[in-house]
């Protein structure tokens, strides 16, 4: 799929009138909306049509472009609270999505379409607006992404798959075998915790999820190598597993040398739930000392004064972001690097 990074708006005129120049281009608005616990990073969604014949599957807060947004983060707001009752605080542009062919999910997006879609961080909070807004672990969606109790069950499947598929490629065998090395870390090759998109388009393209056969219109009937059951996660609606892909990768590298994981964290927290909450987002274990002297000489925290007594052991100091750390570093993150992994 053709990706530009930023766009314009399309004039007022565009969105209301169609006869006005550029009124066959209709822009989007989607956002991936991150919360994290010490157990798992969270992604809410909305159930919706997946499209003809594809059924209601969980899709990302979404809708159109419209006349009264002034801007497209305006927009964007608009619509995750009117469909979920939440209000976004820390919010980026992260991509932007288009394709003569795309798909889209609302006949108010007339096709083609371009759709931007946003990051936004969070303190996890109950949805209150439509009722089948739901916090959902985005392993489900990735479920050979965390890594955290050794090497996930899936990747055995979806290598062998991929084998197979390489080995087909005939003139593109040797291409095809490097990139899946590269982006599975397979043959010893490291893993990259950062190339959730990667590994996502490299089974788009070899048809292993079921997205593949639905956005391509492959018929119902023809036989498909797709990943079955636990192996190939959960569908979401249009490219909306890609677009959450695309966000995964982005906070994956951008809490090495930004503070944005605060922006999920309570006002205190120790620093094992710190530890374990960047563990949830990587996918990957972290070495407790070189994690605590890396907190402690980015200055990333300062201590309450108070303790916390809820830790399942001894009492635990409670810390809080230093702010100010932002002005006093130019990358104030968590560059690190995994501890022991298993491999079995």
């Amino acid at each position: 799929m053709a990706r530009t990074r930023a766009i314009a708006a399309s004039p007022r005129p565009a969105l209301d009138d169609p006869a006005a120049p550029g009124a066959a281009l209709s822009i989007g608005l989607s956002a991936a909306i991150v919360a994290a616990s010490v157990q798992e990073p969270r992604v809410l969604t909305v159930r919706r049509a997946a499209g003809p014949g594809a059924g209601v599957v969980d899709a990302l807060p979404s809708g159109p472009l419209e006349a009264e947004h002034r801007t497209l983060e305006i927009g964007l707001r608009a619509w995750v609270e009117r469909q979920t009752s939440q209000y976004l605080g820390y919010v980026e542009q992260l991509y932007t999505f288009g394709d003569r062919d795309r798909v889209a999910g609302d006949e108010s997006l007339a096709l083609p379409a371009l759709v931007v879609a946003y990051l936004a961080l969070v303190r996890e909070a109950r949805p209150a607006g439509a009722a089948d807004a739901e916090w959902q672990s985005w392993y489900r969606y990735f479920p050979w992404e965390d890594w955290r109790r050794g090497k996930p069950p899936p990747l055995a499947v979806i290598e062998h798959r991929l084998e197979a598929w390489a080995a087909a490629g005939e003139a593109e065998r040797r291409l095809r075998e490097e990139r899946v090395r590269l982006v599975f870390g397979t043959h010893g090759a490291a893993w990259n915790e950062e190339l959730v998109l990667e590994r996502y388009e490299l089974l788009y393209e070899a048809g292993l999820v079921v997205e593949a056969g639905r956005l391509s219109g492959q018929p119902s009937g023809r036989p498909s190598p797709r990943l079955d059951g636990l192996a190939g996660g959960a569908a979401m609606a249009f490219d909306h597993r890609r677009i959450l892909a695309t966000a995964i990768g982005r906070l994956r590298g951008k809490i090495k040398y930004r503070p944005v994981v605060f922006e999920l964290m309570p006002p205190s927290f120790t620093l094992l739930q710190l530890q374990r909450t960047v563990e949830a987002l990587s996918g990957v274990l972290l070495h407790k000392q070189n994690f605590r002297r890396l907190v402690e000489h980015q200055g990333l925290v300062e201590e309450t004064g108070e303790i916390s007594a809820q830790t399942g052991g001894r009492p635990a100091r409670l810390v809080q972001f230093r702010r100010e750390v932002v002005l006093e570093r130019p990358a104030p993150g968590l560059r690190l690097r995994a501890g022991r992994r298993a491999i079995g």
